[in-house]
């Protein structure tokens, strides 16, 4: 196991203290069911932190929006698709349950036969340019802005971007907080959106900071842009962050 010392204790402490302040918030129709893998998958969220978070060389912060109902939803790793974090990364953990569980949106943890889509090309990317996670995770760090994962009575996904002003803001002021502490920990020089709300928020949360707020194209199916060569698109925006490859 990699140890950077007193630094991922900081941010273990800072991601529990996260899920138990937006584990007490609500939330109302059209979302019936909500997913806090920092709670339920935290023995596998806590193992990825203690091994991969702080290093002292850490450049950039890869930041997305939230957990994907078939990555860190299952893992408790950010992007988290199920045979890369294995396999890869050499995690695996028992993951419990949500309190409410969607009929159409099981959890099924390490043994969740789904990969999600966004997590297999951002960590095959990784895995295929850094060769190993210690290289990857010397320069690069994963991290979702928002822990919960909200969804409809049909199964859809609910971007916390679509919730009410009422229920956003104190998600937004906890996970703000939250982005502004593990900057401060882990010192890096950017934070990179996954998407352009991550890099809204980044920009917002990190405002006044001496941190550089960039963007790269999210690798979501559901992006046409995405799914002609993400990786060399992706690749393109890093080098004109001046964030070298």
């Amino acid at each position: 196991m990699t140890s950077y010392g007193k630094q991922p204790e900081a941010i273990i402490a800072v991601a529990r203290e996260l899920s138990a302040v937006v584990g007490k918030l609500r939330f109302s129709a059209p979302v019936t069911h909500v997913y806090n893998p920092l709670s339920y998958a935290w023995s596998a969220h806590r193992q990825y932190l203690e091994r991969f978070a702080a290093s002292p060389r850490m450049e950039v912060i890869l930041l997305g929006m939230n957990p994907g109902p078939w990555g860190m939803a299952q893992t408790g790793v950010p992007f988290g698709e199920v045979g890369l974090v294995k396999e890869w990364m050499g995690i695996e953990a028992e993951i419990g349950q949500p309190p409410v569980e969607h009929p159409k949106r099981p959890v099924e943890g390490f043994q969740c036969r789904r990969s999600e889509v966004s997590g297999r090309r951002l960590w095959g990317w990784a895995k295929e340019h850094f060769g190993s996670p210690e290289k990857f995770f010397g320069r690069f760090f994963v991290a979702n802005y928002c822990p919960l994962q909200f969804l409809e009575s049909t199964g859809r996904n609910r971007t916390p971007d679509r919730l009410p002003t009422a229920e956003r803001e104190p998600l937004f002021a906890a996970c703000d907080e939250a982005l502004r502490r593990t900057v401060e920990v882990a010192k890096p020089r950017y934070v990179v959106g996954v998407g352009r709300f991550a890099e809204q928020r980044a920009q917002h949360a990190l405002a006044g900071s001496a941190v550089r707020v960039g963007r790269i194209l999210h690798p979501s199916p559901a992006s046409p842009a995405a799914n002609r060569d993400w990786q060399g698109k992706m690749m393109c925006e890093l080098e004109a962050m001046d964030i070298v490859l």
